[in-house]
């Protein structure tokens, strides 16, 4: 798949998108703008369903949305507050030390840098780039598990980790694409491209895709 026909594949997905359930990290960005929010609402999205990350999010900023209001709950306590989100024990306590490094080292303000980010527990690239994205407005690439397996899928990529796929997108995708292309294939992913059996009789991109590694679909 050539870039102008990427281009045309986003295009497309991008209106038919608004039908689509948006995704919990985008709702909070949209909602409220900040960045402390996208941060610690996308690591409690890790390995966890938008539903069960939606839920627990909900419940966290409802008791506490800032540093210092969190670390005033017990682990223990927060622990119970997040569940049932995936590695909640270990999520809490990635978020009690990154609630202690933004006050200690950054006056309770979320860094827009990426290197920083990265340095704080339990935050990758793929959280780093989306709070820098949605957080910031800044441009990057926030490669998750749907962008780098569909962008594979389209043929677009021939990559085999989602580091891979984000520096690949960077040298082919043009720029105005590289914030919306997460949002897009998120939902795309959830709504039809699934990992398995995807739904291609209802894909409306179907005939610009390659299927590179598509088994049995619908």
């Amino acid at each position: 798949m050539d870039t102008p026909t990427l281009v045309t594949v986003l295009s497309i997905l991008q209106k038919e998108s608004k039908s689509w359930d948006v995704p919990i990290v985008t709702l909070i960005a949209d909602q409220t703008s900040d960045p402390f929010r996208v941060l610690i609402t996308t690591i409690l999205s890790l390995r966890t369903k938008d539903e069960t990350t939606t839920d627990a999010a909900r419940r966290l900023f409802a008791r506490a949305a800032a540093p210092d209001a969190i670390l005033s709950i017990p682990r223990e306590e927060l622990s119970s507050i997040i569940y049932p989100v995936g590695f909640y024990k270990q999520k809490a306590k990635s978020i009690h030390a990154v609630c202690r490094i933004l006050i200690d080292e950054h006056g309770g303000t979320v860094p827009a840098n990426l290197d920083t980010l990265l340095t704080f527990p339990g935050v990758g690239r793929k959280t780093a780039n989306l709070v820098l994205t949605l957080g910031f407005g800044i441009d990057a690439i926030c490669v998750d598990t749907h962008v780098h397996r569909i962008s594979n899928r389209f043929g677009y990529v021939r990559t085999k980790t989602p580091e891979e796929t984000e520096f690949a997108l960077r040298d082919i995708l043009p720029r105005e694409w590289w914030i919306p292309i997460n949002d897009i294939l998120v939902a795309f992913g959830q709504s039809l491209c699934r990992p398995v059996s995807p739904w291609c009789s209802r894909c409306p991109v179907e005939r610009y895709c390659e299927k590179v590694r598509v088994g049995k679909r619908r």
